[in-house]
């Protein structure tokens, strides 16, 4: 089986998942810098969920670059991170209308952790697939940004009912930390 397929498949859904969550934004009534101020909590979700979107595309890049081969599984993992990821736009929009509401907040936690815990799943069967000394075992190494991630999900939804923005806050840190390139791939290719 080839990759190639696959990831122009996940290269695909993820522009399908960018595009919907900006035909979320309606145009405003009027034409002052006033008619704009209600689509501000609607522009900084989709700002937060199109960087983590890119975050994703991006990893998600880097680790089939370093890939030599997948299987059935490599596919079904794939397609479990993309489920999750899809519904970024269904989450992004409810958080952009109901901006300090708990409930959405906590979801968007609960989507972000699964999306994480799906890519971790698909590194993993990549890792057995390809063996312990493959390029993409070495570059991940124990993984300590992907569970530091998992926690400050899991730590975010659990407080998302008390204090909203303190998890909203610590969504954002977990995107700055990914944000920040990740050079443990490259490394290994150059």
């Amino acid at each position: 089986m080839t990759k190639n397929r696959l990831e122009a498949f996940s290269d695909g859904v993820l522009a399908i998942i960018i595009t919907i969550m900006v035909l979320e934004f309606k145009t405003p009534e009027g034409s002052t810098w006033e008619d704009l101020k209600p689509l501000l909590p609607k522009f900084l979700s989709y700002a937060l969920s199109f960087i983590y979107v890119g975050i994703y595309w991006n990893n998600h890049h880097h680790m089939f670059h370093i890939v030599k081969k997948i299987n059935g599984k490599v596919l079904w993992a794939n397609l479990h991170l993309l489920f999750w990821l899809s519904l970024i736009p269904f989450i992004t929009g409810w958080i952009g209308e109901n901006h300090t509401a708990k409930f959405p907040i906590m979801l968007y936690g609960i989507i972000l952790l699964m999306s994480g815990f799906s890519f971790s799943v698909l590194q993993k069967i990549i890792i057995k697939l390809e063996g312990k000394e493959s390029v993409i075992s070495k570059a991940i190494g124990n993984g300590y940004k992907e569970k530091i991630s998992l926690l400050s999900y899991l730590i975010a939804v659990g407080i998302a009912f008390y204090w909203p923005i303190i998890s909203l806050a610590i969504y954002i840190m977990v995107a700055i930390m990914w944000f920040i390139p990740d050079k443990r791939i490259e490394k290994m290719i150059d």
